[in-house]
This record gives C-alpha cells, sequence and structure tokens, in this order.
C-alpha cells in the first residue's frame, strides 16, 4: 500500500475533497505507470492526510520511494499531473506553459533507473550536477551518500519542493541552481521574457553531469549540448537516461561535436512485482 498524504488549500476544499477520493482509490486498486506517465512506487503502510497547505493552489502527496540498493526516501511532489499554479505567469516568462508546468512535480520511470545507477556510484570528490532534475531522486541519493552534488532546473518551484524534501529525509540543505537551455527560455505567446530566476545560474565545472528524460524537444540547434559542453569538466563523464524518444540521434552528434563518444546501452524491462515495464536506453558520454 502506498503512503499519499494530500496537501491542499482551504480555497481549494471541494477539489481537495475529489482528489483525496481519487487518492484512496489509488490506494485500493493500485496504480499502473510506463515510460509515458509519472512512476508510481514506493509501498508500505496506508495512510492517508489531509493537512495543512505548504503552497497555495495546487495538491501535493508524500510517498515512502523505494531505489534500489538504498534505503527509501520520503518524497513530497505533486498530486498529479492536473496541478496548475502559476498566477504571476512566472513559469510561463521562463517558457514553462501550463501544460507543462507540473511535469517537473512528478516522479518519472526514467528518474527511477537515473537514481538506481546513482545508487552504485562510488563516492568521490568529483563535482555532480543533475539536469532538468525535476524532483531530483538521483541528487536527493547522490547527496544522503555524502557525494559532492549539485541539483537544477528551469521551474520556480523546484528549488522549493527540493528543500522539502531535504528536510523530510533528515538531510542538510543541498546545493541548487538555475538551468535552461534552449527553446525553453521563449515563451509560446511569444511576448517577451520578464520573469527573472529566482536562482544563481549553474555555474563552474563537473566531472559527472546526469540527467533524466531530457530529450523530449527537437535540438536542432544542439543547445543542450552545448549546455552540458559549457559546464563539463575537460575529463568528464555524462549520464542521460532516455525513454527512447525520438530526438536521440541528433543529441549523439551535438554531443560528438563538443568532443564527447558515446555508449549505448538498453534498460528494456519487464513488469515485476510493483514495477511496471519500461523500455529506454542509458546513454553515457566520455572525453578526456
Amino acid at each position: 500500500m502506498k503512503v499519499v498524504s494530500i496537501f491542499h488549500p482551504s480555497a481549494a476544499h471541494d477539489r481537495a475533497l475529489m482528489h483525496t477520493d481519487t487518492a484512496i482509490s489509488l490506494i485500493e486498486q493500485g496504480v499502473q505507470s510506463d515510460q509515458s506517465a509519472p512512476l508510481k512506487f514506493g509501498y508500505c503502510a496506508a495512510t492517508i492526510a489531509l493537512l495543512q497547505p505548504i503552497s497555495p493552489g495546487y495538491l501535493t502527496k508524500q510517498e515512502s520511494i523505494a531505489v534500489l540498493g538504498v534505503d527509501d526516501l520520503l518524497i513530497r511532489s505533486l498530486l498529479d499531473k492536473n496541478q496548475f499554479h502559476d498566477p504571476m505567469d512566472e513559469a510561463l516568462n521562463l517558457g514553462i506553459s501550463s501544460a507543462t508546468w507540473p511535469l517537473f512535480g512528478l516522479l518519472w520511470p526514467s528518474g527511477q533507473r537515473l537514481a538506481e545507477r546513482m545508487a552504485l556510484r562510488p563516492v568521490t570528490r568529483e563535482r555532480i550536477l543533475e539536469i532538468g532534475c525535476g524532483l531530483a531522486l538521483s541528487s536527493l541519493i547522490a547527496h544522503r551518500r555524502g557525494a559532492n552534488v549539485t541539483a537544477s532546473d528551469c521551474h520556480p518551484l523546484t528549488h522549493a519542493f527540493l528543500d522539502e524534501n531535504t528536510r523530510l529525509n533528515g538531510l542538510p540543505p543541498m546545493d541548487y541552481r538555475h538551468g535552461l537551455w534552449g527553446i525553453a527560455a521563449l515563451r509560446e505567446d511569444g511576448l517577451p521574457v520578464l520573469t527573472s530566476a529566482q536562482d544563481a545560474s549553474v555555474s563552474g565545472l563537473f566531472e559527472l553531469i546526469v540527467g533524466s528524460d531530457i530529450l523530449y524537444e527537437r535540438d536542432d540547434e544542439g543547445t543542450l549540448a552545448h549546455f552540458i559542453d559549457a559546464h563539463a569538466a575537460k575529463t568528464s563523464e555524462i549520464w542521460v537516461v532516455d525513454p527512447n524518444r525520438g530526438n536521440r540521434a541528433a543529441f549523439h552528434k551535438h554531443m560528438a561535436r563538443v568532443g564527447f563518444s558515446m555508449h549505448e546501452k538498453i534498460l528494456d524491462q519487464l513488469a515485476h512485482n510493483d514495477q511496471a515495464a519500461y523500455k529506454g536506453r542509458m546513454l553515457t558520454y566520455t572525453r578526456g
């Protein structure tokens, strides 16, 4: 059974009750997921609690998340992909539409695969950067193990969720930076970008850069590869877990142009116990 705690603002009480019924249904019936849907995992005794809001305008839940090889993590995430709250156009002005707004706050299967690999990484003095981190499951695992890790994303709420999840797990604050590349910097309605990021931008060089499901848009100019190149040390390794999206071949070419060689490993996995089937690849790029 899943642990699900639902947080809701009093102004959205009726909506919260509707989602409470949904959460109860998830607990009673179980949830199926695949690489194109938010991940549902982490099981223990069922608990549901309606608590005071931590942020207005959207609902969240709290789950115990299992990652192979390490202790479970408590993760607060958005209740579902129907959540949206951007009254000041803060996300919109950073190129984040209402359709993509909730994606940062959900757990995804590719993020689970990345977290499993991070759990096996020996802890050294290397600097690690997670890009497009969302709920930063991999960063949280690395941080708890004592690694020197920085999480980054472009969503205006990512930092707040990261701080809350470090607190829930009894961890000290983690380094966080604003990381933005490509067409995400452009508003969909063509108006100028008016909102500045709340956090300092990614800076410095990193020996390991990781990301999951970050090849979700066409990138003819190679902006993601250039972003990685700008922050990768001369000798560095890049991990990308990709759920077989169509932009992988172009990304390979752009990474080769900035000096990286690539190794590809198929991560296909059959459904097993409470884990849904997964199809994807672990892309490892190295240089130096």
